[in-house]
């Protein structure tokens, strides 16, 4: 196949990504080695290694150290803000949670890595739920998050030590349904949610816990649980690959 283009790189990587489409590439596999690419694309290496970081920045392909380009071994995930959290998407099949839900109706096996702390809690973050950002005031519930054997993201869950200090919002396992389910039970049922997302480069740190290149940007999601007083009880910050997320909304209209 000859690429003949102004950009040649992106045609590359165009190219790519339609037989990663066809299976030629399968999920999971790592790519030819940059100069049988080469040889099969008709360009230079140089051309090449420039496409390959189109890829990855798409999220088509993830970068190990001292391997070469890896197809993403999961199809993009969809984020359906508008559904995800609803009682029945959160508990259905015994599910611990809205993310667990949905990775486990995608046939894969959901895993999360879970630390629990009391924390002095962010600036932005005591604003909202209206605490103290002096002192350990906060209750942070740090995921994370995996499917399969790829980490998808991470998640941060803020409440407050007055509300829920003592609770079983303390403990790694909060039972099926997750946070919102026993916050309901303890007096403190979220009514509705607002959610802010933004686009960043990652950090150096965020980069070794996603496991992803400077090249792959993240979003960043600002989850607030609200009760039908108008409180905020929760307050997750979502991070999360661009390439690896397709974000999605439903509403009705008059």
């Amino acid at each position: 196949m000859e690429i003949r283009r102004v950009s040649a790189y992106r045609a590359v990587a165009d190219a790519i990504r339609v037989d990663i489409e066809a299976g030629v590439y399968p999920r999971g596999s790592e790519l030819p080695p940059q100069e049988e690419l080469a040889s099969r694309y008709r360009v230079n290496q140089a051309t090449v290694s420039r496409a390959l970081r189109v890829l990855n920045a798409c999220g088509l392909t993830i970068n190990r150290r001292g391997l070469r380009s890896i197809v993403m071994p999961i199809p993009p995930l969809v984020r359906d803000a508008s559904a995800r959290y609803r009682r029945a998407a959160r508990e259905q099949n015994g599910a611990g949670g809205a993310y667990d839900a949905q990775i486990k109706a995608l046939g894969l096996e959901p895993r999360v890595v879970l630390e629990v702390r009391r924390v002095v809690p962010p600036a932005r973050v005591a604003q909202i739920l209206g605490i103290r950002a002096d002192d350990e005031s906060a209750i942070v519930r740090s995921r994370v998050m995996w499917a399969a054997d790829t980490i998808t993201q991470l998640a941060d869950s803020y409440v407050s030590v007055e509300l829920f200090g003592g609770s079983v919002l303390e403990h790694v396992d909060e039972g099926v349904g997750g946070m919102i389910s026993r916050m309901a039970e303890l007096g403190h049922a979220q009514a509705y949610v607002t959610e802010e997302r933004t686009g960043r480069p990652p950090t150096p740190e965020e980069m070794t816990a996603l496991q992803i290149s400077e090249d792959q940007h993240v979003f960043v999601i600002e989850h607030v649980g609200w009760t039908a007083q108008d409180r905020a009880v929760e307050v997750t910050v979502h991070t999360m690959p661009q390439g690896l997320w397709i974000e999605r909304t439903r509403f009705d209209i008059d």
